[in-house]
């Protein structure tokens, strides 16, 4: 979802600079990319090991961001390039449409509601319903499963290593598209293609290209 249907890395680079300085951890925006695709919880439980903070749990850290991230994607939401024509075509193609994700069930919706794409998926899946989030494979699998498919069957769409990793070790294909507002990581070479836009890649997908 994130970094794929919208841009929000840029959204949780200010929802987490602004929550770590409140509570006295001074990170910057820069620092993010180390833990980018990692589920909140596991983000904040890194940080906190790295740099800490007195005063406030991780579980309140966690909601405070949260619930920035919520104000943000009202304020901010747009869907990126090529999202609106990917899905129509697929729904034409009658493809199973799943998203699997590490943001937390109120950012779906949020951000489904704020994109105008709720009823879009045929079902989706929070990371935070599972033991472990990306790059642990078990929310891809999670998805295959409740629409009745094989994981070989699955072709997904990441943005991040951590999601790249975690769709491969589910055995499903994988498409790139990398997000734009970091350093390039060379290791997303590893996923089956490489397009720099979702347009780009359903054009691909038109012309019988994957």
């Amino acid at each position: 979802m994130d970094g794929v249907l919208i841009d929000s890395e840029p959204l949780w680079k200010i929802a987490m600079e602004e929550v770590f300085h409140a509570v006295g951890c001074i990170i910057t925006k820069k620092d993010f990319q180390k833990t980018v695709g990692l589920r909140i919880d596991e983000v904040i439980s890194y940080w906190y090991e790295v740099a800490g903070w007195e005063g406030f749990s991780c579980r309140e850290v966690e909601e405070m961001i949260v619930q920035r991230m919520v104000e943000l994607i009202r304020e901010n939401g747009e869907p990126l390039p090529g999202v609106r024509e990917t899905i129509h075509y697929l729904k034409q193609e009658d493809y199973y449409i799943g998203l699997a994700t590490s943001s937390y069930t109120i950012l779906i919706e949020t951000v489904l509601d704020v994109l105008g794409l709720s009823d879009a998926f045929d079902y989706t899946r929070s990371a935070e319903h599972e033991e472990f989030g990306k790059p642990h494979p078990q929310v891809y699998l999670s998805v295959a499963k409740a629409l009745d498919v094989q994981p070989t069957q699955c072709l997904v769409i990441e943005d991040s290593l951590n999601g790249i990793i975690s769709a491969k070790a589910a055995r499903m294909k994988v498409i790139c598209i990398p997000e734009k507002t970091h350093v390039r990581e060379p290791k997303l070479i590893v996923a089956d293609y490489m397009f720099e836009s979702m347009i780009e890649m359903l054009d691909a997908f038109k012309k019988d290209n994957i």
